[in-house]
């Protein structure tokens, strides 16, 4: 059955329109986002079986950003629109963290790295630089490395700490393995980039590790 046939109070867009996006299920989201079906298949119908086929609507996404092929009556103009759709976000979420005091954002900080590293399918380190206030000033992608781990050598980091003349900084890592647990090399990692920018009188606020949509934070873990 189409969606012009169903009753209205359960339309996608119409229920959106009357209860707020928050209410919709992940696939009345993806088919609002979608907006026609293909020939047997409604909107509602397309992406719930293109979210069943990745697990999951941030499977989808991962997928998107890894450039695979979503399936018929998703082609490249679709994907070229959820690209899109996901740097607008990390975009949105970057100036609102410009203009707030990270030490009281955790929840924003890790929705922006999660949006950074979540697909990734190498090991990425980024650093987040912060003034005196403890708001951002800039952001940067430092290491590149294999699925297992990365080369990170704590002098670049405090080069690119002194380059944005940071205060305060907040590392991130990514475990394409989907287990956000830091190993042994993270945790004595931490400690020697710690130590490092203590002696150029830079404070590390936190590390966290991103495993998909899991995140975990030294801080909050008392590993810091």
């Amino acid at each position: 059955m189409v969606i012009t046939d169903w009753p209205k109070e359960q339309r996608p867009r119409e229920r959106m329109a009357q209860h707020g996006p928050a209410a919709l299920s992940d696939a009345e989201l993806l088919a609002i986002f979608l907006r026609v079906g293909i020939p047997g298949k409604n909107a509602v119908e397309l992406a719930s079986e293109t979210i069943q086929r990745f697990g999951s609507l941030d499977g989808v996404l991962g997928a998107v950003e890894r450039d695979l092929p979503l399936g018929k009556g998703l082609g490249p103009a679709t994907c070229t629109q959820l690209r899109a759709v996901l740097e607008m976000s990390r975009r949105a979420i970057h100036t609102q963290m410009r203009q707030r005091e990270l030490l009281n954002s955790t929840r924003a900080v890790g929705d922006y790295l999660k949006l950074m590293l979540a697909h990734r399918e190498q090991e990425c380190f980024v650093a987040l630089f912060l003034d005196v206030r403890n708001k951002l000033i800039g952001t940067e992608e430092l290491f590149k490395g294999t699925l297992t781990q990365s080369a990170v050598y704590p002098r670049e980091v405090i080069k690119a700490a002194l380059r944005h003349n940071a205060a305060s900084v907040i590392l991130a890592h990514n475990h394409p393995s989907g287990d956000p647990e830091p190993s042994d090399h993270d945790l004595r990692l931490t400690a020697a980039l710690d130590e490092a920018l203590q002696m150029m009188d830079i404070r590390l606020l936190d590390h966290f590790v991103v495993a998909g949509t899991r995140l975990y934070s030294f801080a909050d873990h008392g590993k810091m």
